[in-house]
């Protein structure tokens, strides 16, 4: 069976997470270790213990999300001894996932992946003065619903559509005037309701500009390698290895819309049967039967899980 190794986004993140890891393989605690050095952060005393408020930050959520997502990689290459390249087909990551599919794919350094994101978060929260950008989910919507309720709520502002995460939930991003019409307009169009997310800024929209200028410098200076696995990305939901397609896609992904529906449908069209989610939370498997009921899903976060995973292999 062919099989993709998956990532999470932002969301995912609790304090605690990656803990078992570490108590229990020394290859995670490196992970951790390397990430604090390259961030000159204790960001692991801060994953471990919080403050939540602190954790959920984008900037230290999101190289927090990767740190655990690669050491969970780390884990089963190491110490439960899986071939990275002949287990998993595909990699494909939600968002900053992205980054960890590439750092887990061998494209991206870990530091480099660290600091990238760090930056990343620093630079989407800088992009949109707070309270001036929101984004919303709207359950019970398909993508091509919720663009006709994002270019009528818009009226002038930007509205767009910034997830499509699985048939019936989508996420609209852009000014918070106009995501609040965006709510009214979807319920008219027979959504089962509309949820005002919990973020600090209007991810994946247009407003996302300057971010998106700012990642472009950054991701100039870092080497990107060809992945030992193709990488699926968010903007395309198509597969790529080409280093040099991959940095521009992940600056066009700053405003981008996250394909992910796109992109699992894309998987299974090639041959992909499971779809493994390395790292915090079970999000990802969560959406993998609300996209395909033919597919499966499975959850790596903890050394049980590896110890399941291999076992299944």
């Amino acid at each position: 069976m062919q099989r993709a190794f998956t990532f999470p986004g932002q969301g995912s993140q609790a304090v605690g997470m990656g803990k078992e890891l570490a108590d229990s393989f020394e290859s995670a605690r490196l992970i951790y270790e390397e990430v604090d050095e390259a961030l000159k952060q204790n960001l692991t005393k801060l994953m471990f213990e919080g403050p939540d408020e602190e954790l959920t930050l984008t900037e230290n959520a999101q190289p927090a999300l990767m740190a655990v997502s690669v050491a969970a990689c780390r884990v089963l290459e190491n110490d439960a001894g899986v071939d990275f390249a002949k287990t998993a087909n595909f990699v494909a990551g939600h968002s900053l996932g992205e980054y960890s599919a590439l750092a887990a794919a061998k494209a991206l350094s870990l530091q480099d992946t660290a600091r990238l994101l760090k930056a990343r978060g620093q630079a989407m929260q800088r992009a949109v003065p707070v309270g001036e950008g929101a984004m919303a989910a709207l359950l019970g919507l398909d993508a091509d619903v919720a663009d006709q309720v994002a270019e009528e709520a818009a009226d002038g502002d930007v509205c767009a559509v910034a997830n499509d995460n699985a048939s019936g939930q989508v996420v609209v991003s852009g000014h918070t005037a106009a995501v609040e019409r965006a709510i009214e307009i979807a319920k008219e169009k027979g959504a089962k309701r509309g949820v005002l997310l919990p973020v600090s800024a209007p991810f994946h929209c247009p407003l996302m500009a300057p971010a998106a200028d700012e990642m472009a410098e950054a991701l100039a200076g870092v080497t990107i390698a060809p992945p030992v696995v193709p990488l699926v990305a968010n903007v395309t939901a198509g597969s790529e290895s080409d280093p040099e397609v991959i940095r521009k896609q992940l600056v066009e992904q700053v405003t981008g819309r996250v394909r992910w529906r796109e992109s699992v449908l894309y998987l299974r069209d090639q041959g992909v049967g499971q779809l493994v989610e390395l790292g915090a939370g079970k999000v990802l498997t969560g959406l993998v039967r609300r996209i395909d009921r033919d597919l499966t899903g499975v959850s790596i976060q903890a050394p049980g899980d590896v110890d399941g995973f291999v076992s299944s292999l």
